[in-house]
């Protein structure tokens, strides 16, 4: 890659990337849980607002305040935190828009749906950026976000 190519990919694509999978993976647990222990959908969307709008804020703190990018060469801190505080919002919205549905069966269903798409949307990014092995980076991203997913579900119905 030119040297122009590897500095977008570190100021720009990585803190998307880390946020984006921070956002998608942190806030599934929590919002699974709340819709199976309630079966309500409002009640797992107010929880999945709520983790995501933390989570936004809080990666966007903990990126800003890392370092000042003068010797990583990763950027300006101010840019690197908008950047992985909006995706780390975008990660975790996704899938807690479907519970805006009435329906906790439909909800549950689109919601899982959701969550696949972004797994498959972070494998791609790291595919296509990082050089990972597609197959290889899928199966990562999909175990990790299967547990994750499973311990909200098990939390919620236990």
């Amino acid at each position: 890659m030119p040297k122009q190519d590897n500095t977008f990919v570190l100021q720009t694509v990585q803190p998307g990337l880390a946020g984006l999978m921070d956002g998608s993976v942190s806030t599934l647990a929590p919002i699974f849980a709340a819709a199976f222990v309630t079966h309500k959908p409002h009640v797992a969307f107010v929880v999945g607002v709520s983790a995501a709008v933390g989570a936004g804020i809080s990666m966007a703190f903990a990126e800003g305040l890392s370092d000042d990018g003068v010797l990583t060469g990763r950027g300006h801190p101010f840019r690197r935190g908008v950047i992985i505080g909006a995706m780390t919002f975008l990660g975790g919205i996704f899938h807690t828009l479907p519970f805006l549905l009435s329906n906790f069966h439909a909800a549950i269903v689109l919601a899982s749906a959701v969550v696949g798409l972004e797994l498959m949307a972070i494998s791609y990014i790291r595919y296509h950026y990082f050089q990972m092995k597609f197959w290889r980076s899928i199966a990562m991203v999909m175990l990790g976000g299967s547990i994750v997913f499973a311990a909200g579900i098990l939390i919620g119905t236990a």
